[in-house]
């Protein structure tokens, strides 16, 4: 066959059914949060005509709402309960431990009830009735609100109305209320609680007092501070005396062993070496024999220069000899002094340890004695100290007693309402946008057609043969037939580069069909899809020119005998087609219309043909009464198997499976069926329904193509 594509051969068949394409071939997903992101973003685009509506009712609603509501005015007054310096207050019973768990003298919460009783609140709702008569107790108490802040003393009273001037009057009238109250109710007695801890004071003060001279007496007879610093020091002095003791045996044995070394030569010409006026001494006679030795050479012995250098040399040698006896002498000397007064240190030391080690022995003694003593004293003085406290915090609290509720900040007339229409407004705005985000989601999980190719895929658990970008046909209707010639023509009609990614994804898909199984290839195929409007007869009709463009023999059967689509498609005659073929002895290359590529010659409006293309296409014909029938007939069959003989590549545009019939009895007879879908319309469970139709046939699937035009002119 002439310009025909060869593909790479594969050994993957079974029984002669094509099996689905590598993993290599299908489309190539995104990661699952770039994917889950990306079809939120679609949603939201999708659904924002809902979530606008939405947001725009929520807010109109707030706005009247709010613009209806008659304002509300609150203010408030802080009263101070408990003096700023007040500390943890005790029980009335003076000798009786607080709870450590108990915070202040004051239970806010029983308070706060107390305040809101209807015995403290009736007398001052009484005075409010001479103002505003209609007032009642339940109004106040729905309308007053008392806290406490956390962390600090105060009590914190809030009214609100619709009235400002009531609101400062009401305030006003509970606040002297209040104050009134806290000044009669919040006196105590505790005269006698103060009077029993004076007696139990002076009483614990004695018995202090007479262990603290014990103590005293006994430190002072024994030097003791306290059992730690008494086992400190002895072990200190002990474990200083052994260091002191080693240190010194270490200065002994290095003196020793100085005086021995210098008594032998070594030691006694390293001591020379380091005396200053021997060695000037030695570097005199040196230089004087260096001289003599100089002078030799030039002159006889008895010379008198040299006799003079000799005699000065040996006039030289006895205050040698005296320096050496000095130094030595010296050295001796000191050395044998640090060395007695290291032994004296050392006999010292020795004492010292002994005494020490006696005081071991009265540790243990001193510090039993000491620790019964102080034990008791501890005792007395928590005692006098824990009184102490209860005195002074009885006499705190009676101080605090007697000192009335501080009114803190005093009412005023609130200017402006409590709640402020521009921030209903913005909240409004802010819940609309959130219930139409919940609407749009909602509404998208309610709505049952496939939106991408991730959820196709996971539906269908299918390869994707192709995936065809959106596309409104720029060229016009019938413009199939000027596609073709241009493809061959030296002067294109149309420019097609700017459609190249619509065209390229037909190439895709072909090429696709054929790595399906290369060892037995796609010869026939069925192309139809769930309903009407998923764009399967403009899938047939591209793919047939993406086959032939690509130079197989292509046949286009337009079997939608009830609606079709591709004489109109492709500007052909439609009066004998595929029911006049069936229902009539005729020859088939009499029906089949090739499609045939033209120029126009010299820019001219005369047309000269060239050689046909490889596109060859069989009309419906007329509709016929019974199409299922005629479609499975034998003639049929034998029909479907001269094309394929004929043929490099046989497409049948089919009826939508689920009205019809007519599909499922023609793909019994070719190689399978492409599925085609349309994104944003196809419904999940009517392609669910013909994937379960198509396995219940028994119908091989060779994949779903993703059509995303959607558009509801395609068959």
């Amino acid at each position: 066959m002439e310009n025909q594509t060869k593909l790479p051969t594969s050994l993957n068949s079974t029984n002669g059914r094509v099996l689905p394409p590598p993993e290599y071939l299908q489309t190539l997903e995104p990661s699952q949060s770039e994917e889950d992101s990306g079809q939120l973003f679609e949603m939201l685009q999708r659904r924002l005509v809902l979530i606008a509506g939405v947001t725009a009712a929520t807010t109109a609603a707030t706005w009247a709402i709010t613009w209806n509501q008659p304002a509300t005015y609150e203010s408030g007054f802080q009263l101070l309960i408990e003096p700023v310096s007040t500390q943890i207050q005790q029980d009335r019973d003076p000798l009786s431990d607080r709870n450590a768990n108990d915070k202040g003298g004051v239970d806010y919460l029983t308070q706060i009830e107390v305040l809101r009783s209807p015995k403290l609140l009736q007398p001052i709702v009484e005075q409010i009735k001479s103002r505003y008569p209609n007032t009642s107790y339940s109004e106040i108490f729905q309308k007053l609100k008392i806290e406490h802040p956390p962390d600090t003393k105060l009590i914190q009273v809030i009214y609100s109305h619709s009235d400002p001037d009531r609101v400062r009057f009401v305030l006003e009238k509970i606040a002297d209320g209040y104050l009134r109250y806290s000044q009669k109710e919040r006196e105590s007695n505790l005269s006698y609680g103060i009077t029993f801890v004076d007696r139990q004071i002076s009483d614990t003060r004695r018995r202090v007092d007479t262990l603290q001279r014990q103590m005293q007496a006994f430190r002072q007879q024994n030097n003791f501070i306290g059992p730690d610093a008494l086992a400190n020091q002895v072990s200190n002095q002990i474990q200083s005396l052994e260091q002191q003791k080693l240190e010194t045996d270490k200065s002994i044995a290095e003196m020793q062993r100085q005086y021995n070394n210098l008594q032998g030569r070594d030691g006694a010409m390293s001591a020379l070496s380091a005396d200053p006026a021997y060695q000037k001494t030695l570097d005199k006679i040196r230089e004087l024999e260096s001289k003599l030795a100089t002078e030799s050479t030039r002159f006889q012995e008895d010379n008198a220069e040299i006799r003079v250098i000799r005699e000065q040399r040996d006039s030289l040698l006895p205050v040698l000899r005296q320096e050496a006896q000095r130094v030595l002498g010296n050295q001796l000397a000191k050395l044998g002094t640090e060395l007695s007064v290291l032994q004296t240190r050392q006999q010292v030391l020795d004492r010292a340890e002994n005494y020490w080690n006696g005081e071991v022995q009265r540790v243990p003694v001193l510090s039993r004695v000491f620790t019964d003593l102080d034990r008791e004293r501890n005792v007395a003085t928590d005692s006098l100290n824990r009184l102490l406290k209860t005195r002074e915090t009885l006499q705190i609290e009676a101080a605090q007693n007697e000192i009335p509720w501080q009114l803190i900040t005093p009412p005023e007339r609130p200017n402006r309402p409590k709640e402020s229409r521009e921030r209903n407004l913005i909240l409004g705005a802010i819940a609309g946008l959130l219930l139409g985000t919940g609407a749009a989601l909602m509404s998208e999980r309610l709505d049952r057609r496939l939106r991408s190719v991730s959820e196709l895929k996971k539906l269908s658990k299918l390869p994707i043969l192709g995936v065809v970008p959106n596309e409104s046909n720029p060229l016009g209707r019938g413009a199939m037939p000027q596609i073709l010639k241009t493809m061959q023509s030296d002067r294109p009609r149309y420019d097609l580069s700017q459609y190249s990614q619509f065209t390229e994804s037909f190439r895709s898909l072909y090429t696709n069909l054929c790595l399906l199984n290369t060892d037995h290839p796609v010869r026939s195929l069925v192309v139809s899809s769930p309903t009407a409007g998923d764009g399967k007869t403009t899938i047939a009709l591209y793919l047939a020119q993406a086959a032939a463009a690509m130079g197989q023999r292509v046949l286009l059967i337009d079997a939608d005998l009830r609606n079709p689509q591709i004489a109109d498609r492709l500007e052909v005659s439609g009066d004998q087609g595929l029911t006049e073929l069936v229902a009539k002895n005729l020859n088939p290359q009499d029906v089949v219309q090739r499609i045939d590529a033209l120029v126009t010659a010299g820019g001219g409006s005369d047309h000269t043909p060239l050689e046909p293309t490889n596109l060859s296409v069989l009309t419906s014909g007329k509709m016929p009464l019974d199409p299922t029938r005629l479609l499975s007939s034998q003639k049929m069959q034998r029909l479907n198997d001269y094309f394929k003989a004929m043929y490099d590549l046989v497409i049948f545009d089919a009826p939508p499976l689920l009205n019809f019939a007519d599909s499922s009895l023609l793909a019994n007879h070719t190689d399978g069926m492409v599925v085609v879908t349309g994104l944003g319309k196809t419904d999940r469970s009517d392609l669910r329904q013909m994937l379960d139709t198509l396995q219940t046939a028994r119908i091989s699937v060779l994949g779903i193509v993703a059509n995303r035009s959607g558009s509801g002119s395609d068959a």
